[in-house]
């Protein structure tokens, strides 16, 4: 994850939406989502008044999940898979940025 990922993930965290709202945006149920919730594949964050509340974030895991789950992949294979796409989309980065960080050290030998 880069430095930009994780001020992008902080901004999400102050544009949340209410889980209500959420539901509404991705044509879902309150449900779905406590169930998406639930498997831990998003963790909404509470309001100072207890209410459940999405960020951009974990809308767009929340839809990803939606649309697997339309598809007819159970939930539990949904969240492994976003997990691995996740761990992958990490890996890309990490090794895209050592490539980096190698031919720059080539070009200054």
């Amino acid at each position: 994850m880069t430095a930009d990922d994780t001020f992008s993930r902080l901004d999400d965290v102050y544009r949340a939406c209410t889980m209500g709202r959420a539901a509404e945006m991705l044509g879902t149920t309150q449900g779905f989502l406590r169930a998406v919730g639930g498997a831990r594949l998003i963790t909404p964050l509470r309001s100072r008044g207890g209410h459940r509340r999405c960020s951009r974030y974990q809308l767009r895991i929340a839809t990803r999940a939606r649309v697997l789950v339309d598809e007819g992949t159970p939930v539990e294979a949904v969240c492994r898979i976003i997990a691995l796409e996740d761990q992958l989309e990490e890996a890309q980065c990490i090794n895209a940025e050592r490539r980096r960080s190698a031919a720059l050290h080539t070009a200054a030998t």
